[in-house]
C-alpha cells in the first residue's frame, strides 16, 4: 500500500490543521494507521493511531484532548484533526500502516508516507 500525507503548514500557536493521509494500491480498509511525528534532533515519536474499523483509537498524552484521528474507508483516507496547536508540536507528521490492529511503536508498521511538515508558531 502507498501513503501519501498532507496538510501540513504553518499556523499560529492555538490554531488548528488537519493532516490527511491517503492510500492507494490495496484495501486500505484491513489496515491499522498511525500517526508519527519528527522533531529536528529527536526521535520518531507516536501521535496516535486508528484499528482497521476505526473503532479503536489510541493517542499519546501529549496530544490527548487536542487531537483526533479518523478514517473513511470510502475515500481511503485516515485524518489527523489537530486543535490547539502549540510550538512543541511543530515536527514532520508521518502517516503508516500495518495489518489490522494499531500500535505505538514505529517498527510494528510496514508502509510509511513521506511526511508533511507542521511548523506552529508562539
Amino acid at each position: 500500500v502507498q501513503l501519501q500525507a498532507s496538510g501540513g503548514g504553518l499556523v499560529q500557536a492555538g490554531g488548528s490543521l488537519r493532516l490527511s493521509c491517503a492510500a492507494s494500491g490495496r484495501t486500505f480498509s484491513s489496515y491499522a494507521v498511525g500517526w508519527f511525528r519528527q522533531a529536528p534532533g529527536k526521535e520518531r515519536q507516536f501521535v496516535a493511531a486508528i484499528n482497521y474499523s476505526g473503532r479503536s483509537t489510541y493517542y499519546a498524552d501529549s496530544v490527548k484532548g487536542r487531537f483526533t484521528i479518523s478514517r473513511n474507508s470510502v475515500e481511503n483516507t485516515v485524518y489527523l484533526q489537530m486543535n490547539s496547536l502549540e510550538p512543541e508540536d511543530t515536527a514532520v507528521y508521518y502517516c503508516a500502516a500495518r495489518g489490522y490492529s494499531l500500535s505505538y511503536y514505529p517498527y510494528d508498521y510496514n508502509y510509511w508516507g513521506q511526511g508533511t511538515l507542521v511548523t506552529v508558531s508562539s
